[in-house]
């Protein structure tokens, strides 16, 4: 492949499978249930577990060096990172982050979908640039068997969105996406990921016609509005497929696994929450809020355990935001585009109230459907600017309905952020 230069999209494979209720880990992970809580002690600002290498500081609100999680949800992929407050952009980039993929034999196997080690990779993406005394591997290749392989590939990326595609033609079957299944396999040519997504996806190397398939990105950076792609960012990685028929027992079935549907009448509360983006005189961005608040403000939103809620999520920046919220899974419903938006804008940033500014009037612009693969529940999904979107948010577990094994209403609390960690909006729910 090309020279690299001094951008590169990097691969990092790893995992972390559990087939047990319980595993030990340190970190946030995205679309489980959080560990064991701890108390809070101390005033607001003290509300965040800080430590030091080797524990030598350590935080009023640390406890113990090592977590319990109870793996008792659905099957899925998940990816876990370190969450300092303050220091999350830079531990990404570090590459303190991994795969954690939840397994459920007895359910997933008569599925027929790749399912072992060999075949059932996770993909962890993100950009980085690199020196030439650094060690890493851009543009990284796997050598491919003629048959089906399933890749969980997650956007680990601080910022950046990637638009996958093979330039060979080849498509993806979509089965699964942050944390949960598709009800049905769904074909696609490319797929959009935001920083902190993930697409379950299935390839069949078998139909493809040539002796190589190379996985492309043509996302704008930032997205949607900022810089094409250009010849070091839109390569990601090279599938060299081998020659010879291969025998492949695995299937795609008609149908994967079906959750209860959200049902907007067991809604409890309807929420509003507003994303701005505040500029300099010269019209630079200076900060980013959810709800007009910084992050030190005071809990806003309070939902109840086991309790289902309409958000509808107000985009007023320039760039699309991924929402990823802690704890609760998440429907998309639909996004509608603002008109007279900055009129609407200007009501918000003197009232901070979208009741009051009177959205129904300015929401009345053009629809976007959800894609069908994105349809499911998820942790992340996309707000696009100038839209308004509507989900449905669920406190409890999606199989089963069931509450949490433990205490949820306990101190510190969690929160919902978008996931573009150079920029940071973020907000605690309590």
């Amino acid at each position: 492949m090309e020279k690299p230069s001094s951008l590169k999209a990097h691969i990092a494979m790893g995992s972390y499978n559990s087939n047990s209720h319980t595993s030990h880990k340190k970190g946030h992970s995205h679309g489980g249930p959080p560990p064991r809580r701890h108390r809070r002690t101390g005033e607001r600002r003290t509300r965040h577990v800080m430590v030091h290498a080797r524990f030598r500081e350590r935080g009023p609100s640390w406890t113990k060096k090592t977590y319990h999680y109870h793996n008792m949800q659905h099957p899925g992929t998940l990816w876990y990172h370190d969450h300092a407050m303050g220091l999350t952009r830079v531990n990404l980039l570090a590459g303190l982050v991994g795969a954690y993929v939840i397994r459920q034999p007895d359910v997933e196997l008569p599925l027929g979908l790749p399912y072992d080690e060999e075949f059932d990779r996770p993909l962890v993406m993100f950009d980085r640039g690199f020196l030439k005394d650094v060690n890493g591997k851009a543009w990284p290749y796997m050598i491919v068997k003629r048959r089906k392989y399933r890749f969980r590939i997650i956007n680990a990326s601080n910022a950046r969105f990637f638009k996958f595609y093979f330039n060979n033609g080849l498509r993806f079957i979509h089965v699964a996406s942050d944390s949960a299944y598709n009800e049905k396999p769904v074909t696609i040519k490319d797929v959009l990921l935001a920083p902190s997504e993930i697409a379950d996806v299935i390839v069949d190397f078998s139909k493809s016609k040539s002796d190589s398939a190379i996985l492309c990105n043509d996302a704008p950076y930032p997205y949607p509005s900022g810089d094409p792609v250009n010849e070091a960012n839109s390569k990601v990685m090279k599938f060299v497929i081998k020659n010879g028929h291969e025998l492949d027992t695995s299937k795609i079935p008609r149908k994967l696994i079906e959750y209860p549907s959200p049902n907007l009448s067991d809604a409890s509360v309807t929420r509003y929450i507003a994303m701005y983006e505040y500029t300099s005189d010269i019209d630079e961005p200076t900060h980013l809020y959810i709800n007009g608040k910084p992050f030190e403000a005071p809990v806003t939103e309070k939902p109840k355990i086991g309790a289902t809620e309409i958000w509808y999520v107000i985009n007023l920046t320039e760039d699309n935001h991924p929402l990823h919220i802690h704890l609760g899974l998440f429907v998309a419903l639909d996004q509608t585009e603002l008109v007279d938006v900055d009129k609407f804008k200007e009501c918000m940033l003197k009232m901070n109230d979208a009741v009051k500014c009177k959205v129904d009037k300015y929401a009345r612009g053009k629809k976007i459907e959800v894609p069908a693969h994105e349809k499911g529940w998820k942790n992340v999904y996309k707000m696009m600017p100038g839209y308004v979107t509507k989900i449905v948010v669920k406190f409890s577990y999606i199989h089963s309905n069931a509450s949490y094994p433990f205490d949820a209403t306990a101190e510190p609390g969690y929160v919902y952020h978008c996931h573009v960690s150079d920029s940071y909006l973020s907000s605690p729910h309590s």
